[in-house]
């Protein structure tokens, strides 16, 4: 494209960017086939960062329907502008695999029959990589090897790369767990792991688990005692805590929730009757701030089971036990998004993450996303 374009009849090149921008993938790649100059658009920096951005304003909500423990689960994306679309993992050939974490529209996946082996892929891209093995010796009764405690997935979008976080108790054969704490962090850069050691002596509901937080080259998770928020230093391989609101503390009885607020840390914190939402604004000195109170009074009935997933300065994303939600800040009004038909399958909340369409390359087991 050049500027001799507009003066043909055809749209500016910036115009014409900022409306592929906003395309799903699938169709975006499609677009590849019009000319030479758009089949090099989806691979340029520019619109890299240009498509990036905006969807980062358009978080969705990433939701495995497990309808029972033998039945093979199915995938659902909420999306609040296109409804919701089936959404399936099968480009990952010959295994069958479950979310563990997700950040900045890639996912860390787990295989099901194959305990130890991780996958992070791009689904709206279909490309994906094996993680090398992270022991070489083979498994043991006296080195048993179980599933990570926490699962982390930290993407640097400015740099291109990506680092997995797989951290738990070590457990002696037949013995509770020690307080050793066991950390190993995979660099896509250099394809490999590296070891640490901590003295840790936490819990974790299954809900801390899974909202884990990537900001500021950290993760962040909150413990089942909800006095702090614990975050792991990717690139200085440190351990260490930041305190929640004093108000957040002294809510007895109150649930809190960790997300990501337009590249802040968060804190949702719900009541019988309200959700307020916090932010750290100042990551150094601590500082939280109150961004929102919101009355849920309109889901009263929903309250006991709703669960914040996603958010933005726009709307927040809530899953309960059969339902997700929308919530928009401006004009305070609720709407239903989905709703499970089969009333046997697991909470929704359950299995949920925040999820987001972009554009970026795993290098390995690629597959044309047009097909």
């Amino acid at each position: 494209m050049n500027s001799s374009n507009s003066e043909k009849g055809f749209f500016p090149e910036e115009v014409i960017l900022q409306i592929l921008a906003r395309l799903p993938i699938k169709s975006l790649y499609k677009c590849k086939s019009v000319c030479k100059d758009w089949y090099k658009i989806p691979s340029q920096n520019y619109f890299i960062t240009l498509y990036n951005e905006i969807s980062s304003k358009n978080p969705m909500i990433l939701v495995e329907v497990i309808k029972s423990f033998y039945v093979k689960s199915s995938y659902i994306c909420v999306d609040r502008f296109k409804g919701v679309g089936e959404f399936s993992l099968d480009f990952i050939k010959g295994d069958r695999v479950k979310v563990r974490a997700s950040c900045n529209g890639l996912l860390c996946c787990a295989s099901v029959p194959n305990k130890g082996v991780y996958y992070v892929c791009n689904p709206m891209t279909k490309e994906y990589r094996l993680l090398p093995k992270t022991r070489e010796r083979p498994v043991t009764r006296f080195h048993p090897d179980d599933e990570a405690t926490l699962v982390g997935l930290g993407v640097d979008m400015v740099r291109g790369k990506f680092n997995v976080v797989l951290a738990g108790f070590y457990r002696p054969f037949g013995r509770r767990p020690l307080d050793s704490f066991v950390c190993l962090v995979y660099d896509s850069e250099v394809n490999g792991w590296k070891r640490s050691v901590t003295s840790l002596n936490e819990e974790f509901t299954h809900m801390n688990r899974n909202q884990v937080v990537f900001v500021n080259g950290c993760l962040h998770w909150l413990t089942y005692s909800c006095m702090y928020v614990l975050v792991f230093d990717i690139g200085n391989d440190v351990w260490r805590k930041i305190a929640l609101p004093k108000e957040v503390l002294n809510g007895c009885g109150h649930r809190v929730h960790l997300l990501e607020l337009d590249g802040f840390l968060s804190v949702v914190q719900i009541s019988d009757s309200w959700m307020t939402i916090w932010v750290l604004k100042d990551y150094e000195k601590e500082e939280w701030h109150v961004t929102d109170k919101v009355s849920l009074r309109c889901i009263k009935g929903l309250v006991p089971s709703v669960f914040p997933i996603s958010q933005t300065s726009e709307f927040v994303l809530l899953a309960t036990q059969r339902q997700i939600l929308v919530y928009h800040r401006k004009s305070r009004l609720w709407k239903e998004m989905y709703s499970a038909k089969n009333s046997s399958t697991y909470p929704l909340w359950f299995s949920a993450h925040a999820f987001r369409s972009t554009i970026f390359s795993c290098r390995d087991g690629a597959v044309d996303s047009s097909s």
